[in-house]
């Protein structure tokens, strides 16, 4: 590849179309989840706490692709609304472990049947076999790119 080629034609950029598929993502997932009174990152926040319940803000924000101040923002306002719980207090450090209370698991399940009904529309034009293979072409295309303060991941 010469240094001054350009991205060409943008309906043949992969990048483009990847573009595109998350805005379609993103856009339908809002409007699943906003009756549920939710947005895509209070979406994000329940999955990975119902996942990984006491995980960090830090972690929280990384998982859901927004930055800390935002992920703390997200935090207050699940909180207020009774969908999670974190103490007063740190138990150590400064860290405060947010756990999902009943009422935000009965929301994440909701919103999970909402998110998985917008995904099997999206990837219902291809086979189980050709959904598994997009993944992991899509998971190595990310491994492929550093991310700051993070090496590279190398597949043996």
């Amino acid at each position: 590849m010469r240094q001054e080629e350009t991205v060409g034609e943008l309906e043949q950029s992969v990048g483009y179309v990847l573009k595109q598929a998350q805005a379609a993502l993103h856009s339908a997932m809002d409007a699943v989840l906003r009756p549920l009174e939710l947005t895509v990152a209070q979406y994000a926040c329940l999955e990975l706490l119902g996942r990984h319940p006491g995980i960090s803000n830090s972690e929280l924000a990384r998982g859901a692709f927004v930055s800390r101040q935002s992920m703390n923002l997200v935090l207050r306002g699940l909180q207020d609304r009774g969908l999670l719980t974190r103490p007063e207090q740190a138990p150590r450090g400064r860290a405060l472990p947010s756990r999902l209370t009943s009422s935000g698991q009965e929301k994440l399940s909701a919103a999970s049947v909402a998110v998985r009904t917008i995904e099997r529309q999206m990837f219902s034009p291809l086979s189980a076999e050709e959904q598994c293979r997009l993944r992991n072409d899509l998971a190595d295309c990310v491994a492929a790119i550093p991310r700051p303060n993070r090496p590279r991941e190398t597949h043996l």
